[in-house]
This record gives structure tokens, C-alpha cells and sequence, in this order.
């Protein structure tokens, strides 16, 4: 512990001694991070007993994840607009404050008003968060040796979030009920919100920030109207009107915000953040990592429980692996990120979640869990540490005043990636699962092997969009004097 706390030493360009409370400072946040991280898969495990409980509509449970995702990932950049006006501490401990409260109201639910309230409520105070948690890194943390350390930490807490939320989720659902799966989060945030109040130095407010509403409407509604338009299709068809009113609208939508964004003074992501050719290329690898790994660690969530019958927490307990991947993942990444063209380090992340996916699509209703579905939770979780850490690293380095939002844009594709990998393969699985039952003769397992088959077209489809996605990184991020 005493060789990483130590200060660097001293150079002629070193202006300050490093805060010698950083790395409890980090500790208190990543707490934070990771109860905020895992809240986007701890309700998966539960979420057939809360559709019970509550008499959720098939339409009704999938908005139980996607609303949370949809407010996280679209105020992201909000939250890295109002981090710089109000002051990143006190932006930290409204966000874990207000998520706890959320999460009260959550486990409190009666109907399913108050749960997708409850939920998107932790979207938009986790979206508070988190901008605040990269910039505070990205500041803190200014030397080469520590900045890899501190990312380090960081992406194993997001790499393995995922792994985390499905076990606590199986765990608390088998035992205690689905509702402490929220009201796990008042504890965590109290722990969390100590050590910041503690750890973490208060910083002046930026003069002259102001917050671009307008964009944050335009950007979250436009992903609604995408995320709406491709549920729809699962059971009304992609040509049905429904499907592409909300598919129509988002790609309007988003188009004007990309409008706005170039014509108003101070916007809520400032062009020039994405069309740097780095950050650009990092970006777009994690949207397309995100969307293959959740929609693929949804599939395997339905697939335990619905094909194999695995409890909730045995069906948790299978994700295991999955976590252990991410660390090794990070570890073995940190190596790299500092002499490594950070191209050389996307592309085989995204290859590798492909290749999991390849694995995905080759799944049969009695597939062994040693043989067939462990190497795929490995390969998803190996690929999401992989760019995860190298996203992070490059998106606030150099950013200078666009710290906040660069890195809250790391996690704005992240989710957003998720929401429409969800969403979009769902409705593949969903149309190949019913050409199947029309193709074939009643069986007491045709449910089953529709069900499989789905989950097969889907994820060979995604890894086909990863294999080309890759290509694109590599060709966006381009030869290192060209990254800007």
C-alpha cells in the first residue's frame, strides 16, 4: 500500500503534490459506482417474481430495465454539465442521495406506476453521479503510473458490475424478496456517501456554466422513441405502425439534437468531444460492446430460468465467472493502455465479445453450462473489461474542460448501447422464436427451441455488427498523429 501511495517524484512541470486522500477518495466513489453500475442488472434475476408480485405486462417488465438505463444513459451528459456548475462534490452526494431515495420508493412498489417511476428515478440521481466520479479521477489522479492504477479500479468496478447485480439479485430474490433487491441500496449509499463527504476535496464551480435543457430533452427522447420503436417490433412487426412511428421519431429527434447541439453556446456535448477521432472511435466501441454483452447476458438470464429451470440465485451464481473475466480483463489490459495504440487495444475487445457471441449462437436447449455457457460468460466479460478500460482512459485524457462530459459520454454509450441492444435483438429473437413455431410441427418442447433459436439469429447477428464495428474503430481512430 505505501508504494502506491506514495508521491511521484519530483519533475520541473510538477506544479502541485498529489491529494493525499485520493485513493480513499476513490474507494468512497467506486462504492458508489459500483451499487449505481449494478443497479442496471440487479433487477434482472428478479424480475420474473416482480412481474408476478405486481402484475406487470410483458410490455411493463421490459421498461423496468430499460427506463433506468434510458434516464442514466440519456442525462449522463447533463449530469457532466451540472457536475461543473454546482460542484462535483455536492453533485456526488445529491446523486447517491436521491438514488437511495429512489430505491426506497422502488422497494415499496405497489403497482407498476410506482416501480418504473422508482426506477427511471435511479437513472436520473445515478446520472448525477457518475460524471462527477471520471472527473475526479481524470483530475486526481495525474500521473501516468497512477492515472493506470486509478482506471484500473475503476473499470474492474464497471466491468464487473454487471456479474455483481445478477448475483445479488439471485441472492436476495431466493431468500429475503425481490423488494430488498432496492432497498439494498440505502446502506451501500450511506457507506458511500461517508467517505465522500470525508475524502473528496470541494471544487469551485465553473463561472458561466450553464445547462443545456433543450439537448438533454431531445437526446433522452429520441432513445425512447428508438428503444419504443424496436419493442415494438418483437410482437407488432417491423413494419407495423407503431414500430416505425418510434423509430421515425428517434432518428428525427436525435438528428435535431445533433442540430442543436452545433448551433447553441455552451452544449450539452460540445461536437468537438465525439468528433475527435480517439474518443470518437472509443465511444462507438463501447456502445457496440454494450450491445452485444447485455443483450447477450439477457438471453442467458432467460435461458438458465426459462430452458434449463435454474433458481434465481443458481441462475446469479452462473454469472460468477463472468465477474472473474472482467478483473483478469483489467489486469491484464492495465499492461497495455499507456504504450499500446489505443486502437489495438478496442478492436480485440470487440472481437472477443464477438467471438462469445458466435458461442451464444450456437446454444441448443440442453446445452451443458461447462462445456457450452461458460466459455461464452468468459468471452462477454473478457471483451467488456478489454474497452471498457481503454474507452475510459482515452475519453478524459487531454479533454482539458470537456473532462466531465467526455468521460460521462463513455458511460452515455454504454447504456444507450445497452438499452438498444436490448431492445433490437429481443425484437430479432422474438421474430426468428415465432417463424420457428410456425414452421414446426407441436412438441412438448417447441417453446423451448423456439425460444433457443431466437436467442441464436440475435446473437449471431450481433456478432456480425461487432465483426464490422471493429473494422470501423480501427479505421475512425486511424494511425496515432491523426487522433485528433
Amino acid at each position: 500500500m505505501s508504494s502506491v501511495l506514495k508521491a511521484p517524484p519530483a519533475s520541473p512541470v510538477s506544479v502541485s503534490t498529489p491529494d493525499p486522500r485520493r485513493w480513499w477518495a476513490l474507494v468512497a466513489v467506486a462504492i458508489g459506482q459500483l451499487m449505481i453500475a449494478a443497479d442496471a442488472t440487479v433487477m434482472n434475476i428478479a424480475l420474473p417474481t416482480v412481474q408476478r408480485a405486481l402484475y406487470l405486462t410483458d410490455t411493463e417488465r421490459q421498461w423496468v430495465i430499460t427506463s433506468f438505463a434510458l434516464g442514466y444513459g440519456g442525462l449522463l451528459l447533463l449530469g457532466g454539465r451540472l457536475s461543473d456548475q454546482i460542484g462535483r462534490k455536492r453533485c456526488l452526494l445529491i446523486g447517491l442521495t436521491g438514488f437511495a431515495a429512489a430505491s426506497v420508493l422502488g422497494g415499496l412498489a405497489l403497482n407498476p406506476a410506482m416501480i418504473l417511476t422508482s426506477r427511471a428515478l435511479q437513472g436520473v440521481f445515478g446520472a448525477l453521479f457518475t460524471p462527477s466520479v471520471l472527473a475526479l479521477i481524470a483530475t486526481t489522479f495525474t500521473t501516468p503510473e497512477d492515472r493506470g492504477k486509478a482506471f484500473g479500479i475503476y473499470g474492474t468496478v464497471m466491468g464487473s458490475s454487471s456479474g455483481v447485480g445478477l448475483i445479488l439479485g439471485g441472492l436476495l430474490t431466493d431468500f429475503v424478496g425481490w423488494r430488498w433487491s432496492l432497498f439494498v441500496s440505502v446502506p451501500i449509499a450511506a457507506a458511500a456517501a461517508f467517505g465522500i463527504v470525508t475524502a473528496v476535496r470541494t471544487t469551485p464551480r465553473r463561472a458561466g456554466a450553464r445547462v443545456d435543457v433543450i439537448g438533454a430533452v431531445l437526446a433522452t427522447t429520441g432513445l425512447m422513441a428508438l428503444v419504443f420503436g424496436f419493442s415494438t417490433a418483437e410482437s407488432g412487426g417491423w413494419t407495423a405502425r407503431p414500430t416505425m412511428m418510434g423509430l421515425a421519431s428517434g432518428l428525427v429527434l436525435l438528428i435535431l439534437f445533433v442540430w442543436f447541439e452545433h448551433r447553441t453556446e455552451q452544449p450539452m456535448l460540445p461536437l468537438r468531444v465525439v468528433l475527435h477521432r480517439r474518443r470518437g472511435g472509443a465511444y462507438l466501441a463501447v456502445l457496440c460492446m454494450a450491445l452485444g454483452t447485455f443483450a447477450g447476458v439477457f438471453f442467458l438470464t432467460f435461458y438458465l430460468q426459462n430452458v434449463l429451470g435454474y433458481p434465481p440465485l443458481k441462475a446469479g451464481v452462473a454469472f460468477v465467472p463472468y465477474t472473474v473475466a472482467i478483473v483478469l480483463g483489467v489486469r491484464l489490459a492495465r499492461r497495455f493502455l499507456i504504450t499500446t495504440p489505443v486502437r489495438l487495444l478496442l478492436c480485440p475487445g470487440l472481437m472477443t465479445t464477438a467471438a462469445g457471441l458466435v458461442l451464444l449462437g450456437l446454444l441448443r436447449p440442453d446445452s451443458d453450462y461447462v462445456t457450452h455457457l461458460l466459455p461464452v460468460v468468459m468471452l462477454l466479460g473478457l471483451g467488456n473489461a478489454w474497452v471498457l478500460i481503454s474507452a475510459n482512459n482515452t475519453a478524459t485524457l487531454d479533454a482539458g474542460p470537456d473532462t466531465g462530459v467526455a468521460g460521462a459520454t463513455v458511460m452515455t454509450s454504454m447504456q444507450i448501447g445497452s438499452s438498444l441492444g436490448i431492445a433490437l435483438l429481443s425484437g430479432i429473437a422474438g421474430t426468428a422464436a415465432a417463424g420457428f413455431l410456425r414452421d414446426h410441427a407441436q412438441t412438448a418442447d417447441l417453446a423451448a427451441r423456439a425460444a433457443v433459436h431466437g436467442y441464436n439469429t440475435a446473437s449471431l447477428a450481433a456478432a456480425g455488427f461487432l465483426c464490422l464495428a471493429a473494422v470501423a474503430v480501427f479505421l475512425i481512430i486511424g494511425p496515432k498523429r491523426s487522433t485528433s
